[in-house]
């Protein structure tokens, strides 16, 4: 097995939105913001090579949006999903699974692609199998008024339509091999999948939207668009000290400077202990 941080591009979101009730004179001073109140976040993803298979963690927003969507999000950065997968050797052709942690359009746009003519939509990835769960994605073809400018219809149903579409079969499943194990996260938006990956005798944790950035480590960091938070914090608190106990890798999606990091116990309760890349823990 060999694991490959694929980063698909920046792009800007209110800091008051992504740390909730925390004031900006707290959290600024991990994740400063421009003028208008925007701080610039990473859409990192994550490729598993496992024998003959290529697994493929979330896929980034995309570019087949117009003008206006992207004024709203600013995509910004020298990434992008296409070149990052060249960097390591692969094209879109080669991913044979691509999973998808959830379906708010930060993690999936990359799913769907125009065909040349840009005339109708086709699947990025037209030889994997996309995954999802059963609950998500009831909840995210039929969704709340709340999140429903997040589940772009766009992303979501020409996966049906293509055939490809598959659901994993709960948090023990074997479906992307013996060395991955799924968390279910429900505070976020509801059934939000983590997954859990044994890799040369350490557990990575890709933690989606549960913990964006080492800025969001203490509990009441939490963000606005969850759709509920108390519980956000009940699923922070238990994997936290999990990770600080074990000694897991937290590989985070939405930090624009840090792609990994370790927790520890101290007197103020789970915080960080040390960033660094895949590359530089593994030596690869």
């Amino acid at each position: 097995m060999k694991l490959h941080s694929i980063h698909t591009g920046n792009f800007k979101l209110d800091g008051g939105a992504m740390f909730g009730v925390v004031p900006k004179s707290i959290w600024y001073k991990s994740n400063p913001s421009d003028e208008n109140n925007m701080c610039n976040w990473a859409m990192r993803c994550l490729l598993i090579e496992d024998g003959n298979r290529l697994i493929l963690i979330d896929n980034g927003m995309g570019t087949k949006q117009d003008a206006k969507f992207f004024g709203y999000y600013y995509l910004n950065g020298n990434y992008s999903l296409e070149n990052s997968l060249k960097q390591a050797g692969f094209g879109s052709d080669d991913v044979t699974d691509m999973f998808l942690t959830h379906l708010h359009f930060d993690h999936c746009g990359g799913s769907i692609k125009y065909n040349e003519d840009r005339t109708k939509y086709e699947t990025t990835f037209r030889n994997a199998t996309y995954w999802s769960n059963t609950e998500h994605w009831e909840w995210a073809t039929k969704p709340n008024p709340r999140e429903k400018p997040s589940f772009l219809k766009e992303n979501i149903f020409p996966i049906q339509e293509s055939g490809q579409l598959k659901m994993v079969d709960g948090e023990n499943t074997k479906q992307l091999g013996e060395a991955v194990s799924l968390n279910y996260m429900r505070g976020h938006t509801d059934a939000m999948m983590l997954p859990k990956i044994n890799y040369k005798g350490k557990t990575i944790v890709y933690m989606a939207d549960l913990v964006p950035s080492v800025g969001h480590i203490p509990l009441a960091y939490v963000m606005g668009y969850d759709t509920r938070p108390l519980l956000t914090l009940t699923e922070k608190e238990k994997l936290l000290n999990e990770a600080a106990d074990k000694e897991y890798i937290l590989f985070l999606e939405h930090d624009s400077v840090n792609e990994c990091c370790t927790v520890q116990h101290t007197e103020k309760g789970v915080r960080l202990k040390e960033v660094f890349t895949l590359k530089e823990y593994f030596g690869e």
